[in-house]
């Protein structure tokens, strides 16, 4: 027989599924908090995978990716573990905050321990009761206030076949190949030797229907992947993703507003003018230029600006028009107005 599964102290059987609320620090007002996990434990054996959104409170489109994957009835057939954590950030979440109370970057703040800061428990109490007993992880992200992602995997996937072959399961266009930050859950997942990919999609508080979409598809790719689920028969219509070793934040060269002529997507070619920054009155205006061939994976939607702020966000790739006709072609793929 399969071993249940054990979380917070609540043990789920094989072939079983079960909402648990994770204990966590109360409140001041002595109001308790809870973590909310969702663990759909298989009637046979197989790999046990976390998918985690809301580490920063107000990114929420993997609150909802997390909550369609759990309503897929094939969820069902699935082998090994599935253990969901919608909202990590419990007390951002509600607050619509990305930090904790403390106003610390609980995604700074890994692996954590006992006896620290509230963010250092947090992330003790996120890593003793899930990550320790997964093999697999997927954290759910999106931009900070006033900028948007594209759909993106992030992930150290130079010399490790086995996350690169996660990234490109997932299925998004691009694959950053991102350094890992100090500090953050993808850090702390890796240093245990579990395989992570990190997925960035739309902006913060807002739900955007095409980052939801391809990012429920990615997360029961990876499923399928790893056999969890019974693979398609079906062939992908998708285009294989473009691996980016490098990418840059474009930064604005006075304070202003910013005006530009790319979109989330577009391509740009190493000195093309991609935008402007002019003072109210347009007396003084300053172009924003290229440094570089690619493709534009971030941007900001606030156009006052001061001098020094991130504008646009640049990955690298060798062929930036076949690149964005990925895009194009994924972003065809999930866009509700096509359906």
């Amino acid at each position: 027989m399969k071993n249940p599964i054990e979380i917070g102290g609540v043990k789920v059987a094989a072939g079983e599924q079960m909402a648990i609320d994770l204990p966590l620090p109360s409140l001041y007002s002595h109001s308790p908090v809870c973590m909310p996990v969702y663990v759909v434990n298989g009637h046979s054996e197989g790999p046990v995978l976390f998918v985690s959104a809301a580490i920063h409170g107000d990114e929420i489109n993997g609150v909802e990716i997390i909550r369609r994957v759990l309503n897929k009835q094939y969820i069902k057939q699935l082998k090994g573990t599935l253990i969901a954590i919608p909202v990590v950030n419990v007390h951002g979440f509600v607050t619509q905050s990305r930090y904790l109370p403390d106003r610390r970057d609980l995604n700074r703040s890994f692996p954590g321990s006992k006896k620290g800061s509230m963010a250092a428990r947090l992330a003790d109490t996120f890593m003793q009761e899930i990550v320790c007993k997964c093999d697999y992880g997927i954290d759910l992200h999106t931009a900070a206030v006033s900028r948007e992602n594209l759909p993106q995997i992030r992930a150290k996937v130079i010399d490790a076949p086995e996350t690169e072959a996660l990234a490109r399961a997932f299925g998004t266009p691009i694959i950053l190949n991102a350094e890992i930050r100090d500090g953050s859950l993808r850090e702390a997942v890796s240093n245990h030797g579990i395989p992570v990919l990190l997925y960035e999609a739309g902006e913060a508080l807002r739900f955007n229907e095409v980052s939801i979409r391809a990012g429920v598809k990615g997360v029961i790719n990876v499923m399928r992947h790893l056999d969890m689920l019974p693979k398609l028969r079906t062939k992908k219509t998708l285009k294989e993703p473009i691996i980016s070793n490098s990418s840059q934040w474009i930064r604005a060269p006075q304070s202003g507003i910013f005006r530009t002529v790319v979109t989330l997507g577009g391509r740009v070619t190493k000195g093309d003018i991609i935008g402007w920054v002019a003072d109210p009155f347009g007396e003084q205006e300053q172009e924003v230029v290229a440094k570089f061939n690619g493709i534009v994976i971030g941007k900001t939607h606030l156009p006052l600006v001061h001098e020094g702020e991130a504008l646009l966000h640049i990955a690298r790739v060798t062929k930036p028009n076949t690149t964005a006709k990925s895009v194009e072609i994924f972003h065809n793929e999930y866009d509700p107005n096509r359906d």
